[in-house]
């Protein structure tokens, strides 16, 4: 029998785990989920690696780490190690669909959200230093992040747009992915610079769980999906696309993350079965992916045109939800966790460097 994870691959979604450890690399899960589960690709974040620093994981390599070596440079060195080995493992996926799919993800510090310069420079370098075609830089899609974005992709370097959250946070990353691309072209460049637009889920739902009663309850993430969903597809239909791709760029493809339910009512496989779509990617963590592979159901693909999207919406708004306001402060409060989130993993750092020194 055909694992769901499978059905769901043959339908033209690439399926990514949110997740990376040492652990996961030495034991053989992540190559058995590219065996068993179809993975194709990987993310990342600072949460995961706090974790399993934590766990004493990584402890060998910070004894080794030179003493003038600062906590940041301990943390890249690490995960430029891990994010390695796993971009070798992914390679012959991303061999086999000339650079579509079988990609890793690592994040720029977020300390240099409010500096462009910095930001690139740092993408830059964090590229250079991993040596491997397959890895994206992540970069918040923040009103701050976009020129970032549009410079990194000028220099050529792959960009995971993350913490995006609505339709006009999406074409905001994607003008500045077209930006960059356009950039290369008038230069002479080669346009062919891959990118991935991260669309935030779960947490839309988690935010009005207690505005809305139970008849919307747990649909507003797939009601964005659907709106975010319909305009992809209209920046395919662009003529702005259309001229780029007939000079060779490759189109930014739609990745959903956040997609674990939190609401232990609601189907542990929802933001998967309900985001169904060719040429997008779902990046999901481990538990996700085992639910789905265990008892996960494929559902019709989104609408093109975004099915009832706009009605759905208007269900919100009568419920008194500001979609627009929302989406601005889901991305904000993101902004904000990303930076605690990177001085807790410091943090660790400099805690187990003590520890271990």
């Amino acid at each position: 029998m055909t694992r769901p994870t499978q059905q769901l691959h043959d339908m033209g979604q690439s399926l990514w785990i949110d997740n990376i450890t040492r652990t996961l690399l030495d034991d053989g899960t992540i190559e058995r989920y590219i065996r068993e589960y179809s993975v194709t690709g990987l993310t990342s974040n600072p949460s995961i690696f706090d974790k399993a620093i934590g766990s004493g994981a990584y402890d060998d390599v910070i004894a080794a780490a030179p003493a003038d070596a600062s906590d940041e440079d301990v943390f890249f060195t690490l995960a430029i190690e891990d994010l390695q080995r796993a971009a070798d493992l992914f390679a012959p996926i991303h061999a086999r669909t000339d650079g579509v799919d079988g990609w890793v993800s690592l994040e720029v510090s977020p300390e240099l959200a409010y500096d462009t310069a910095a930001t690139v420079a740092a993408a830059v370098d964090l590229h250079r230093r991993a040596g491997r075609d397959n890895l994206f830089i992540k970069i918040p899609g923040t009103p701050e992040g976009l020129p970032a974005i549009t410079e990194a992709i000028a220099s050529g370097v792959p960009v995971n747009v993350t913490l995006l959250f609505d339709a006009a946070q999406y074409r905001a990353a994607a003008d500045a992915y077209l930006d960059g691309i356009e950039r290369r072209i008038d230069a002479g460049l080669d346009p062919a610079v891959e990118s991935v637009a991260s669309v935030f889920m779960s947490r839309w739902d988690t935010a009005v769980a207690n505005q809305v009663g139970d008849d919307l309850r747990n649909t507003l993430g797939l009601t964005i999906g659907l709106d975010v969903y319909r305009a992809y597809r209209e920046l395919q239909d662009s003529e702005r696309w259309q001229r780029l791709s007939g000079q060779g760029a490759r189109l930014q493809r739609l990745l959903w993350a956040s997609t674990s339910s939190k609401d232990p009512a609601a189907p542990d496989t929802l933001y998967v079965s309900g985001l169904a779509a060719p040429l997008t990617v779902n990046t999901m963590p481990d538990v996700t992916l085992l639910a789905f592979g265990d008892h996960g159901e494929l559902g019709d693909p989104l609408p093109a045109d975004g099915g009832d999207a706009g009605g759905r919406l208007a269900a919100f708004a009568a419920a008194g939800v500001d979609v627009v306001a929302l989406a601005a402060k889901l991305q904000s409060d993101g902004a904000e966790a990303f930076v605690a989130s990177w001085r807790e993993l410091i943090g660790r750092i400099r805690t187990q460097r003590r520890s271990v020194g």
